[in-house]
């Protein structure tokens, strides 16, 4: 199974459902350590990316993906909209020269989506951030790929929101080092990151859509 440019498209429209429907969730959590608006920014920022991919004239999966992120961080330009957009358009920049996403597609832009995140952000995993989930999402794809050159598009997006949700659970046990956050540890200990949390909502927005249109 290969993803067309229009199930793109509506892959990113469930995942900006996901975050319409989180909205109060994310911002409760943001409140507490940061400046509440989290929820707002992933709903807004994802909102649209669905239009640009739709809209463009380009023929190239990868450049539209950029142009996406690129429009998104004008939308959101906050720290977790400029971070998920960094991603997007690392990830497009995997995706250049391709017009469909399979199995190990999906692995390149999560790979670069992290890599995006890692440059932009200056962080790394453990530093309970969205890269947190993100990155062991990425990380898990391409160790079955490696092992399973075979696996199908499905199995790939499985085995990255399963590791997407042990990332940030695990972030409940982590010390922050960015924002707010850093200044208030103590509340930050026994809960999951807003951020990790995020990120895992995407990958789950990406997995629903990809298990509706494989039937599974």
């Amino acid at each position: 199974m290969m993803l067309s440019e229009k199930q793109m498209i509506g892959m990113y429209e469930n995942i900006a459902d996901k975050f319409a429907g989180k909205v109060e969730e994310l911002c409760t959590m943001d409140a507490r350590l940061g400046d509440g608006d989290l929820g707002i920014t992933m709903k807004k920022g994802f909102a649209v990316v669905p239009g640009i991919i739709a809209e463009s004239t380009e023929t190239d999966l990868g450049k539209k993906l950029m142009k996406a992120g690129m429009k998104m961080a004008s939308a959101v330009p906050s720290t977790m909209g400029t971070l998920m957009s960094s991603g997007i358009m690392s990830g497009g920049k995997k995706l250049v020269g391709k017009n469909r996403m399979g199995s190990e597609e999906l692995t390149e832009y999560l790979l670069g989506f992290a890599e995006g995140i890692i440059k932009r952000g200056k962080c790394q995993e453990g530093d309970r951030t969205v890269l947190d989930s993100v990155g062991p999402a990425a990380r898990s794809a391409q160790a079955l790929l490696h092992d399973h050159p075979g696996a199908t598009l499905v199995e790939v997006i499985l085995t990255a929101y399963d590791a997407a949700i042990t990332g940030m659970e695990a972030t409940r046990n982590m010390v922050p080092k960015f924002g707010k956050a850093a200044v208030h540890r103590d509340a930050c200990a026994g809960n999951r990151d807003q951020g990790a949390l995020a990120g895992a909502y995407m990958i789950e927005g990406m997995k629903e859509y990809i298990l509706r249109e494989a039937h599974v």
